[in-house]
């Protein structure tokens, strides 16, 4: 049987650096990060921003390793980072102030993974 991985450049990237980062800053969870989104494309989280809602606080930085879905509404405003969004998504995040950012920006921001919560 075929070993299925994943072909796009910019998620091979983008997980070769979280596991970098995580060994350098001393941050697991950058490598948990990767490990989800490592996963098969049918495999990885798709999370509805009604999810979101009910397991945030205002100001809370959340991490998506996959997509966001715009099910739902967003109550109060957070940072959410993911490697996919839907446009309706984005549109509801700017509704509610709320920032959506790659994870990679996340990364830069806060290399330490601090105070940051994974939804999945």
């Amino acid at each position: 049987m075929r070993e299925t991985k994943t072909t796009n450049p910019q998620l091979i990237e983008l997980i070769s650096v979280l596991r970098k980062t995580s060994r350098e800053q001393e941050a697991p969870i950058w490598l948990d990060i990767a490990d989800y989104l490592a996963k098969t494309r049918s495999r990885r989280v798709a999370v509805n921003l009604s999810n979101i809602n009910r397991h945030t606080e205002e100001a809370d930085v959340v991490v998506v390793p996959g997509k966001i879905l715009a099910s739902g509404t967003l109550n109060h405003s957070i940072t959410v980072a993911s490697f996919e969004v839907s446009t309706a998504t984005k549109a509801k995040l700017a509704t509610s102030k709320s920032t959506y950012i790659t994870i990679s920006e996340l990364l830069e921001r806060n290399p330490k993974g601090s105070k940051v919560k994974i939804i999945r």
